[in-house]
């Protein structure tokens, strides 16, 4: 008995489906980070300028007030993926507070949600564990973040041993630096 073509094609596509839950279950959890670089440039001066913000800390920019809310990086072993929820406000000429932006910006794509002003334009350039900027008093989630990054800087991770050959692995002619033998130079007979 044979089957039409589409009754063949769903458990194909059930497979599939499956095959892709599973895989997006494998991802690893985003690194949270206490400190969001961002860059901002003055349209009028033509200056581009380079700021850290602690997540929860407000900075002024200008005219404007830019407040990250949190900032998620990938794993050193995905892809980069960086982005922040972002705050910015800002003050008019009669001192008032106005918003005019609140969102996701991503690193990866600074003209996606960039915040973009008549005078100034800010879009964020990474997420960071530790900055040169003081920490501010009283925010201990950035004290904690800076002493486990000062932590893992003094004490790294062990590098990964290459593992030995396997038998039947393809070996090439290897010479330790720490014998005084020359490499033989007939290696191309």
């Amino acid at each position: 008995m044979t089957f039409p073509t589409c009754h063949r094609s769903v458990p194909l596509a059930a497979a599939a489906l499956l095959a892709l839950s599973l895989a997006g279950a494998a991802h690893a959890e985003r690194v949270k980070n206490p400190v969001a670089e961002f860059a901002g440039i003055d349209k009028i001066t033509g200056r581009i300028i380079t700021f850290d913000a602690y997540v929860g800390e407000t900075v002024q920019f200008g005219a404007l007030q830019v407040t990250p809310r949190v900032c998620y990086s990938a794993p050193d072993t995905e892809e980069p993926k960086t982005d922040s929820f972002v705050e910015v406000d800002e003050i008019t000429l009669d001192r008032k507070i106005r918003r005019i932006f609140t969102g996701w910006m991503f690193a990866e794509s600074p003209g996606l949600n960039a915040v973009e002003h008549p005078i100034y334009d800010v879009w964020l350039k990474s997420c960071k564990l530790t900055s040169n900027v003081p920490i501010p008093k009283g925010d201990k989630a950035a004290q904690e973040a800076a002493k486990a990054a000062a932590a893992a800087k003094k004490n790294p991770p062990p590098a990964e041993k290459p593992e030995a050959p396997k038998a039947g692995d393809e070996v090439g002619p290897s010479f330790d630096q720490d014998d005084n033998t020359p490499p033989p130079t007939n290696l191309d007979d």
